[in-house]
């Protein structure tokens, strides 16, 4: 509930304190006096776009702050989303700059002004021309409707299945269309990923093939060559390996007179040792070296196979072309598999589908209980506002497709005659019937859900005393359960708030100023007086006045 507003430096109010109760709440003043001043400010609290017009004063700020006490709202989820310090006792701050920009701040926590429209949506409603013709749309029947069934967390339910279901059917659209280009490009991955399989490729084997080659290619060389090393290693005249004996013979002899020729001899006998050992490796291979042709000549098909695919795939290695292979395995893999991956997407469509058919045929059966119901509150409200022949035709109709809230079709009807057909709202109520079957269905609203603070704009305008009487008995039975605002000009709905205040203009220095004060007992006699009999009031303005409070 809203429970303070200050205004400073807005239109004809220069500062204004003002603190509300809970219950219902009556604004009354004369034409002009600032009762439209005071809704716009309320306006800039609940997230309207500033206009630098609205300053009284250009060169100073504009200020309207609100305090709402929110405890029983249920918006902690709401503050925590839109990332906002919550608070039961949440203060709402406008500000406008004399350069024109415009600032908002929750809880001194600047937010801009969709999150403030948001935010105030849900503190107060402030019913208009504009929120009367809302009535007329499905969106605001439907949550008649869904109030009256308790359809909430069923809803909620359906609004996450249905969020999951479309997210599947994309999913679900991505990979047809993957797959028709998969199965274009399908032939030619099996292609080039056949012949790398065929290739037989192992990390590294292009580096060995290589050095086989250029041994297999020289196989007539490097044996003319290892002959010729092992003759230089075993002639017994010029012989590496007998010098090498005969020196380490000399040496032997000096090793018993001193370190430095014992080191002398055990470097040349490791030598000796060392040679001897090349000498062995030469004779092996030697011995084993014979030209082979078809050896080669496989050898040389492999390089040209892997010279040809790193070529073709522009790489340099073959570590290179298994990364590629794996690639197309994946390709290929996923191809093959996308049949099986469409089928699981379609079961888990139909299974999401089956749950959203479930609890859309629970909403639906929820609304339809509660239409005869919604009919005969409205009708016998509306007989009582002076419409004694209103009559509604609602009824709810499944459909195929998944809307928003369920799959509903509304139909949601209005006679204003006896006798007469059935038409939308919009075509059969003229405004001031538009006006009170608002009126009707938010006392029907307010028994069910926990409504915002509402403040009614003079929606008793152009009815009848009695009439008005009975808008002012359904308002204050309203404020049982919320806050309640009616800004009126009639006597008979006055009387019936709990607390009055009143908007007046006065002139302050040839300066024009707006104000609004809570009335005490007697002040309230002497407005409401004035509202039956004018300025000049009457002993009888005055006795009715009582009687009306009474």
């Amino acid at each position: 509930m809203l429970t303070s507003l200050s205004i400073k430096n807005y239109a004809l109010i220069d500062q204004l304190n003002v603190n509300f109760n809970d219950g219902f709440s009556i604004i009354t003043g004369e034409t002009g006096a600032g009762k439209s001043i005071l809704l716009g400010g309320l306006s800039l609290i609940l997230g309207k776009r500033a206009d630098l017009s609205s300053l009284k004063d250009s060169s100073v700020k504009c200020v309207i702050e609100a305090v709402f006490n929110i405890s029983n709202y249920h918006l902690k989820d709401f503050f925590e989303a839109e990332d906002l310090d919550y608070d039961e006792q949440t203060i709402i701050r406008r500000e406008i700059l004399p350069s024109g920009k415009s600032r908002a701040f929750v809880n001194d926590s600047p937010v801009n002004l969709s999150s403030l429209q948001l935010l105030g949506e849900r503190l107060i409603d402030i019913h208009s021309q504009h929120q009367t013709l809302a009535l007329t749309t499905d969106t605001f029947q439907f949550q008649v409707i869904d109030a009256l069934a308790n359809n909430d967390s069923n809803l909620q339910k359906y609004t996450s299945e249905l969020k999951s279901y479309k997210t599947l059917k994309k999913e679900l659209k991505s990979l047809l269309e993957f797959q028709a280009e998969a199965i274009k490009e399908h032939d030619y991955n099996s292609f080039l990923l056949n012949e790398l399989l065929e290739a037989q490729l192992v990390d590294g084997e292009l580096e060995a093939l290589e050095e086989e080659y250029e041994s297999l290619n020289n196989v007539e060389s490097i044996k003319d060559n290892l002959g010729e090393a092992y003759q230089l290693l075993t002639d017994e005249q010029i012989g590496a390996i007998s010098t090498l004996t005969a020196l380490k013979s000399t040496l032997q002899k000096l090793s018993s007179f001193g370190s430095k020729y014992e080191d002398l001899y055990n470097r040349v006998n490791s030598s000796l040792i060392e040679l001897d050992d090349v000498y062995r490796e030469v004779d092996v291979l030697k011995d084993d070296l014979e030209a082979d042709p078809n050896r080669l000549e496989i050898v040389d098909s492999k390089l040209r196979l892997l010279h040809n695919l790193m070529q073709k795939h522009v790489v340099e290695s073959v570590s290179e072309l298994i990364n590629i292979k794996e690639q197309l395995e994946q390709k290929v893999a996923v191809t093959e598999n996308l049949d099986e991956d469409i089928q699981h997407k379609e079961r888990e469509i139909n299974a999401k589908s089956e749950a959203l058919d479930k609890l859309a045929k629970t909403i639906h059966d929820n609304r339809f209980k509660v239409l005869p119901e919604l009919k005969a509150q409205l009708e016998s409200i509306l007989s009582g506002l002076g419409m004694p022949n209103a009559q509604f035709s609602i009824e709810v109709r499944l459909k195929d497709e998944y809307l928003s809230n369920g799959k509903d079709e509304l139909s949601f009807l209005f006679s204003a005659n006896k006798g007469g057909n059935y038409n939308e709202l919009k075509k059969a109520a003229s405004g001031g019937e538009l006006s009170r079957i608002m009126l009707a269905i938010k006392s029907v609203l307010a028994k069910y859900i926990q409504l915002p603070t509402i403040m009614f704009d003079e929606i008793d305008t152009g009815v009848s005393g009695e009439i008005s009487n009975k808008m002012g008995d359904i308002m204050r039975e309203m404020s049982k359960t919320m806050q309640v605002f009616s800004i009126t000009h009639l006597p008979q709905v006055a009387a019936k708030g709990h607390t009055h205040y009143k908007v007046y203009k006065e002139d302050i220095n040839e300066v024009t100023h707006s104000n609004l004060v809570q009335l005490n007992h007697d002040e309230r006699i002497v407005e409401i007086a004035q509202m039956l009999g004018g300025v000049e009031m009457s002993s009888s303005a005055i006795a009715h006045a009582k009687e009306l409070l009474n």
